[in-house]
């Protein structure tokens, strides 16, 4: 009760001062009343039958009326500050859950990394950007002896349930790369793994290749993963790269058909996700030929200014906002 008077003869004491004066500090005081009322919770209802009550101080001969029309105002108000509560309590919870996502990010962007090699046989680029702030694309580089496996993967969907299958699928890729097996087994295991433990609503796209450095042979198999593209140099020519092979999690039993590919120098062997190939513009979405003819305006630069550049190009075309996680990797032969 001592609070409630405390509050009720500041009120009266910044009321009268500003009635007497009209200043704009007068009016500051009663902002600074406002945040003192928020910290102390008080509700709006309140605030306005401290002010009845100071007024019927102030001026005792206050025409009834103007009295009356204060009951139908804390009537408005009593609604308003129940909806101002809910929406304090909503915006606490709302603070809450977005800093455990970014815990959450911070912890998935550790557990994603991966190093890239740095082999003189080869020149590679990566750039991997989430459209929200947990990342569905994933992508891994493992070296062995004579050996570099690359692979790339993509959740059909976004957001935190993404971001865990992931998670999953970095695991079971770190335990079955030690095996050192062809792309083929390597996306058979992954996919009975997938199949038993995703949602039958969600699958996941994935490019598995393995670099030999010995043969400048790339063997490699997709399972349903969107097509990278191949440039021959000899040629100047881009092409898709032949694959195909159902997405992990649908089929058990499913076997996935292995590819191989002769690298030669200047050649190059880029990768995506379909954040590439789906960027949106005010005309639509693009077409895979925007993708190689933007690959080509930077071909005289090293692989990751490439990818950097690219990425910027198509950053603005969407109003730099992505729609979907936006992951590109070239591996370009040196010599």
């Amino acid at each position: 009760m001592a609070f409630d008077d405390d509050i009720q003869m500041k009120y009266k004491e910044m009321l009268a001062n500003y009635i007497q004066e009209l200043t704009e500090q007068a009016l500051y005081e009663g902002q600074r009343f406002s945040w003192k009322a928020i910290e102390h919770k008080i509700p709006p209802e309140e605030i306005i039958n401290i002010h009845l009550k100071v007024l019927k101080e102030l001026f005792p001969d206050i025409p009834k009326k103007i009295l009356d029309s204060f009951d139908f105002l804390l009537e408005v108000m009593v609604g308003y500050g129940l909806a101002y509560q809910e929406h304090q309590f909503l915006r606490g919870r709302q603070l809450e859950l977005k800093s455990e996502i970014e815990i959450a990010a911070n912890v998935q962007q550790a557990l994603l990394q991966t190093n890239i090699p740095k082999v003189e046989e080869l020149d590679i680029g990566v750039i991997s950007v989430p459209a929200k702030i947990m990342n569905g694309d994933y992508y891994q580089f493992a070296e062995h002896e004579n050996t570099m496996s690359v692979a790339i993967a993509d959740v059909i969907g976004k957001g935190i349930p993404a971001a865990l299958c992931i998670s999953m699928i970095k695991y079971a890729m770190d335990s079955l790369l030690e095996s050192r097996q062809n792309p083929s087994y390597i996306l058979e295991n992954l996919n009975r793994v997938v199949e038993q433990n995703i949602d039958v609503n969600m699958f996941i796209t994935m490019f598995f290749g393995k670099y030999d450095f010995r043969t400048n042979k790339i063997t490699y198999a997709s399972a349903g993963h969107e097509p990278g593209f191949y440039y021959c140099a000899s040629e100047d020519h881009f092409y898709d790269l032949q694959s195909k092979g159902l997405v992990l999690g649908v089929d058990r039993q499913v076997k996935y058909e292995q590819y191989e590919l002769n690298l030669f120098q200047n050649d190059m062997i880029i990768l995506l996700s379909d954040g590439v190939t789906e960027t949106r513009t005010k005309e639509g979405f693009i077409d895979r030929a925007a993708v190689t003819s933007a690959i080509r305006a930077h071909l005289h630069l090293p692989a990751q200014q490439i990818v950097e550049n690219i990425y910027k190009d198509f950053e603005k075309m969407q109003g730099f906002q992505l729609r979907d996680d936006f992951t590109l990797i070239i591996m370009k032969k040196n010599v």
